[in-house]
């Protein structure tokens, strides 16, 4: 236990090695051990969950050479796009619980793959409403988990078929709020 509340409280692996006198990978087991109960835990309780509200966001750490000028926001924002290091979440506001949360770039599989996780801890039938920032890949990668196969009404009384086509589920709501900055301060949301 001491050595968790070392590693939580921000020391390393080897900084929490000299506090409780133990090898380095000795810490490291302990960590990986702690991790698979943590992920055991996690998917014993964290299912057939019913939510009202989801957001989903992806997140990423200031660049010091943003912060000291040295880069532009605009270079910044280049940079993270290509950076592997977001941090992709899927909260419930009204409890503030984290129903998912993964590593990956900013792509449109790791929307899915996010996406997906939720789906998997939600109970059967459970559609709430889902907020997102302007990101337009979560909407392809809702549609699949959210949506039905729809036939349409023929127009004509002769000829083909119309083919079916994958439409959202009617208890669908979806929401982006896209937030509008002029010097790092918000200044408009849509």
């Amino acid at each position: 236990m001491r050595v968790l509340a070392c590693l939580a409280e921000g020391l390393g692996i080897r900084a929490t090695a000299r506090v409780v006198e133990v090898e380095a990978n000795t810490v490291l087991q302990w960590l990986v051990e702690a991790a698979e109960q943590l992920t055991a835990f996690s998917a014993y309780f964290l299912c057939d969950l019913h939510v009202k509200q989801l957001q989903l966001d992806e997140l990423y750490a200031v660049l010091r050479d943003l912060k000291a000028g040295v880069r532009s926001e605009d270079e910044a924002m280049k940079r993270l796009e290509r950076s592997p290091s977001w941090v992709w979440t899927a909260m419930d506001p009204d409890s503030k619980l984290l129903l998912v949360i993964d590593v990956g770039s900013r792509t449109l599989a790791m929307a899915q793959r996010v996406v997906h996780q939720v789906t998997q801890v939600l109970a059967p039938g459970c559609v709430p409403l889902c907020w997102t920032d302007g990101l337009k890949d979560y909407t392809t990668a809702l549609l699949p988990h959210c949506g039905q196969w729809r036939h349409p009404a023929r127009r004509r009384d002769k000829g083909p078929l119309p083919k079916p086509r994958w439409v959202p589920v009617p208890a669908l709501r979806y929401a982006q709020v896209v937030k509008s900055y002029r010097r790092r301060r918000i200044v408009g949301v849509t």
